[in-house]
């Protein structure tokens, strides 16, 4: 069995960006910046936003927060994007999901500029991807595809299952599993809450990936040897004995599916650093196409 290490891939992804960003500091260039927009105080969108920001700092990107309070109408939040779209001095800017209730999320997402999408949530970006033209890709699936072309674990002709169909994870993953050229080029079968036998499919699987938000729901008895495990779930689980109250449970039993697995991501350290360090990515990507 071997570990899908997502902590020390994304660190060497933030290295090779940081490498990138001396260089254009040297030839006086335009470092890239990120910018988020926040509204309300959930505890995990700010804890999440907050380490985005110390990566920013650690590859020598500019970043900006901007916070909202959580009775920002959706004309206020719609009028902040305009004004980022038009900034140039941002090249890339992310709106942290979820938000208030009194905003319309799929209109917001729809006002961000598709150049300066680095969340890849745009129709047009997603559009792009679908296919296979050159685009933004999701922070979390991109990342995915990060892990499994660097362990250089072999996709072509292999039946992905996919489990979950968000439209951040689950969706795009089925797509770009499926994408001519590597990681790609596999059979991929969509499941969701209402698959039938979905046992029985995830059984026949060479590679699955997990975004269902279940707690230890894949089980050792439910893959076959030797096959490719990608979690993706995140779910507090409270528990007593650790030091914040709750630890960080993903959707595989872990302990048991391990000794089943060729390859397996662990959860917390898979998955989960790979967003942020592809997320950078895309803004070096998103400041050199404004750059040409």
């Amino acid at each position: 069995m071997v570990l899908l290490d997502g902590k020390k891939v994304s660190n060497d992804i933030k290295d090779e960006i940081k490498a990138e960003v001396d260089k254009m500091k040297a030839n006086g260039e335009k470092v890239p910046h990120l910018a988020a927009v926040i509204v309300g105080d959930d505890g995990a969108s700010l804890t999440y936003v907050g380490s985005k920001v110390r990566a920013c700092e650690r590859v020598g990107f500019e970043s900006t927060m901007v916070r909202m309070k959580h009775t920002t109408s959706e004309i206020e939040l719609l009028q902040k994007i305009k004004e980022l779209n038009e900034n140039d001095a941002i090249d890339g800017f992310i709106i942290q999901l979820p938000l208030p209730p009194q905003i319309n999320t799929q209109k917001v997402l729809m006002a961000v500029d598709p150049s300066k999408d680095v969340d890849g949530f745009h129709p047009e970006n997603f559009g792009r991807m679908a296919l296979d033209m050159s685009t933004f890709i999701p922070a979390t699936p991109f990342g995915i595809l990060e892990l499994l072309e660097r362990y250089d674990v072999d996709t072509k002709g292999k039946h992905t299952v996919v489990i979950g169909r968000s439209h951040i994870v689950g969706r795009p993953m089925s797509i770009l599993m499926s994408r001519r050229g590597w990681p790609g080029n596999s059979t991929v079968t969509l499941t969701h809450s209402n698959t039938k036998n979905i046992t029985q499919i995830i059984s026949q699987a060479d590679i699955v990936i997990s975004a269902l938000g279940v707690p230890n729901f894949l089980k050792a008895e439910m893959v076959r040897d030797d096959a490719v495990i990608i979690d993706v779930g995140i779910t507090r689980v409270e528990d007593e004995d650790a030091p914040k109250g709750y630890r960080i449970v993903g959707d595989v039993d872990f302990e048991n599916v391990s000794k089943k697995a060729s390859f397996i991501t662990p959860v917390p350290g898979g998955v989960g650093p790979m967003t942020i360090a592809m997320l950078l990515k895309n803004t070096l990507l998103a400041r050199e196409q404004r750059a040409n």
